[in-house]
């Protein structure tokens, strides 16, 4: 079985944490929160920082802090800023690029990966980060 791809949504998670929390949160607390290594956190949260929706600062109370409130922030902001390639990890064949059915079989399924593709992205585009499940999740947070 073919793994899947969780960094957007590993980093959706981290994001709408440090929009609850009002102080910076350190790579190695983040890391906890989604079972990965720091420096797997810090590589990622780099590329937020380029993109000006996270900062970081140094030191004792160092951390890395929300640069811009979560309703100004949308999936789509983050699958770009992560430099995703394409949503699907499916991918067609070309091992027999000589064969009619292999090339009719590419046709179809391009068509369609393309057009799901493009709907996806463009209702990133309509989801700000504040929308995911943010009363759910403030209610838990008000509960821990």
């Amino acid at each position: 079985m073919m793994r899947k791809d969780s960094r957007l949504s590993r980093v959706l998670h981290i994001l709408v944490h440090l929009g609850a929390i009002d102080r910076p949160v350190t790579s190695e607390k983040m890391a906890e929160m989604i079972s990965t290594n720091p420096v797997v956190v810090r590589r990622t949260m780099a590329l937020l920082r380029e993109a000006n929706y996270v900062t970081s600062t140094k030191g004792h109370h160092g951390g890395w802090k929300l640069a811009k409130p979560l309703a100004d922030i949308t999936l789509l902001d983050i699958h770009n800023a992560l430099g995703e390639g394409s949503i699907f990890t499916i991918g067609l064949t070309d091992e027999h690029s000589e064969c009619v059915i292999e090339q009719a079989v590419n046709v179809a399924l391009k068509d369609v990966m393309n057009e799901a593709e493009a709907l996806m992205l463009k209702r990133f585009g309509q989801i700000t980060l504040n929308q995911l499940g943010a009363d759910r999740i403030f209610s838990y947070l008000n509960d821990v």
